[in-house]
């Protein structure tokens, strides 16, 4: 049978989501003992994004195949039980063979979350980009429109990035203020390798005025990644939803309280 999760994890002590040669910390490791703990067989999973080193997710999805009968619940419970505290499975479902976690996704959002203060947070270290410089979200949201729509998105992938086609179609990109925090919130088909943080980084240098709104076009029309501003730290990045045809009645993720208005 086809078991398809939630997962929601701190990528602040993870070197990203894949497994590695080298022995490293991963999510995809630690989701795999644990489950195959509770299966008593060993589990291979396939998620939905892979995440890079420091970037946290609330609405990851994973699918894998198991012969081990359990309920969904003991799932939930047996996975957490076994897993660290930086990783917790949020809901289990019984899916058709038919579900794919990756390749079955629809859509997908992240947010990217920056503190805009003079001083440094310790509560949110490691889970905001901070930014002491004053930032214009009106002016970065202005900026981010000319990146709605299909677009070759190779000025905002990294240079390694390994995807067959730059291409991709955001649906929406927002940006907006609550009191010290900037949250730019992008829901696309499909997303680049260090797509969202080189957006970010563009965004950051046009709402602090080093550049005019018209640069984030400019970048886009360069079609050349070096012809692109510098790329955002990862802690601030949310791998925050992804979405699926509806009979797979795939369920929404928790909200994270510090992402809320």
């Amino acid at each position: 049978m086809r078991i398809a999760l939630g997962v929601e994890y701190d990528g602040g002590g993870f070197s990203g989501w894949q497994l590695q040669r080298h022995a490293v910390r991963t999510v995809q490791g630690e989701l795999e003992a644990a489950l195959s703990r509770v299966a008593a067989h060993p589990v291979r999973v396939v998620c939905a994004g892979r995440t890079d080193t420091g970037v946290h997710a609330a609405g990851q999805v994973v699918h894998f195949d198991t012969v081990a009968e359990r309920s969904e619940r003991n799932w939930v419970l047996g996975g957490n039980a076994n897993l660290p505290p930086d990783v917790s499975i949020s809901w289990a479902r019984r899916v058709d063979d038919v579900f794919h976690a990756r390749f079955g996704a629809v859509s997908r959002r992240y947010c990217y979350l920056i503190l805009n203060r003079p001083t440094r947070s310790s509560l949110l270290a490691g889970r905001a980009t901070w930014i002491h410089k004053p930032l214009d979200a009106e002016r970065m949201h202005e900026a981010g429109q000319v990146l709605v729509g299909e677009h070759d998105f190779s000025s905002y992938r990294a240079i390694g990035c390994q995807a067959k086609s730059p291409v991709k179609t955001v649906h929406s990109l927002t940006v907006h203020r609550c009191g010290e925090r900037v949250l730019l919130t992008v829901h696309a088909n499909a997303f680049l390798h260090h797509m969202i943080r080189n957006i970010a980084g563009v965004l950051v240098a046009i709402g602090c005025g080093e550049q005019p709104v018209e640069w984030a076009q400019w970048v886009l029309a360069q079609r050349d990644r070096t012809r692109g501003g510098v790329t955002a730290p990862p802690h601030g990045l949310y791998f925050e939803r992804v979405w699926y045809p509806e009979r797979f009645a795939v369920p929404p993720p928790p909200p994270l309280p510090f992402l809320q208005d």
